[in-house]
């Protein structure tokens, strides 16, 4: 499939790109009761794809993790949230859980004690080939190494950065190949967003990093929105920090693709978590929402009809 190339290209790429899952994460396997699981050894971890294979797919956003001072409690909440079923695990002294949803892994969840400013987060794991070589580039750019290159248990290879902007990234090799461009069903990833203060500069540090293609949004509404691409499919948004968000920093969004985000966003709440922006219908036709769950990991809700294939995809 060629590059995307001009807006009509643009449009169909980015209607792709929200169409697929933008990301798996650990390994598939499964099964939780009420939202927990025996850990079993870090050896019995599956790779990340099933059936292993050589390809790689730079900049796809390929891996979520959670870090959290309480696994159990966030396995509960994503569980009865997402459905999301889990496999535990220690790596070293790490309790560590891997999510798995209609056969797809889709998230990964590690316990460990909070720094006394930090906060729980997700983060975003994106796709390389070259990885000792993509963690020089991003240091010689301005990045700055946060978890040096390491291997993961029967995963592959990754770093965690922080780019020029501020914002918290990952990069990883996986060992068996990226997850395929497939759709993403609901209570799977289905696109990411980068929040930062110069969309430009960031933009072009991951241009130069992961070899994304970027293009303007296609809403001219949004001139200062930005869209990475790679392999013909849109992979993210760069996106500047909202005016009335002061206390945001830079950071990785990433959503899960829900079948009705009205009564998602009821069960956040039910469940202790927290809305910090109300379900809206946005620019490109899906509704959107950001939430929080109960240690406060920011993460995004979107519902996306596959009927708006026609118009102009997020």
């Amino acid at each position: 499939m060629s590059r995307p190339d001009g807006r009509r290209d643009l449009t169909r790429a980015l209607d792709h790109g929200l169409r697929v899952g933008m990301a798996a994460a650990l390994v598939a396997t499964a099964c939780c009761m009420s939202g927990t699981a025996q850990a079993q050894a870090a050896a019995d971890l599956p790779a990340l794809v099933p059936a292993p294979t050589a390809a790689h797919l730079p900049g796809k956003m390929v891996f979520a993790a959670l870090v959290t001072p309480d696994l159990i409690a966030a396995e509960r909440f994503y569980s009865s949230l997402f459905g999301w079923r889990f496999t535990n695990a220690y790596l070293g002294r790490t309790l560590y859980g891997q999510a798995s949803l209609g056969g797809r892994t889709v998230a990964a969840i590690a316990q460990k004690p909070m720094e006394p400013a930090g906060r729980p987060a997700w983060r975003s794991f994106l796709s390389t080939d070259t990885l000792a070589a993509s963690v020089d580039t991003a240091v010689a750019h301005g990045a700055s190494v946060l978890v040096a290159p390491h291997e993961l248990a029967n995963i592959g290879h990754d770093a965690l950065l922080r780019d020029p902007q501020g914002a918290v990234f990952g990069m990883l090799t996986s060992g068996s190949g990226d997850p395929p461009d497939v759709a993403a069903l609901p209570g799977q990833w289905i696109w990411s967003s980068l929040v930062t203060t110069d969309p430009s500069a960031d933009a072009a540090f991951y241009r130069t990093v992961l070899g994304y293609d970027v293009f303007p949004s296609p809403d001219p509404r949004q001139a200062s929105h930005l869209i990475l691409a790679s392999g013909s499919y849109a992979r993210a948004s760069v996106n500047p920090l909202p005016a009335t968000q002061a206390v945001m920093h830079p950071r990785w969004i990433n959503y899960v693709r829900v079948a009705d985000i009205a009564a998602t966003a009821a069960n956040v709440t039910r469940l202790g978590g927290t809305v910090v922006v109300a379900p809206h219908e946005d620019s490109q036709g899906g509704t959107i929402a950001l939430v929080t769950d109960p240690q406060s990991a920011l993460f995004g809700l979107l519902q996306w009809s596959d009927d708006n294939a026609a118009g102009e995809a997020k």
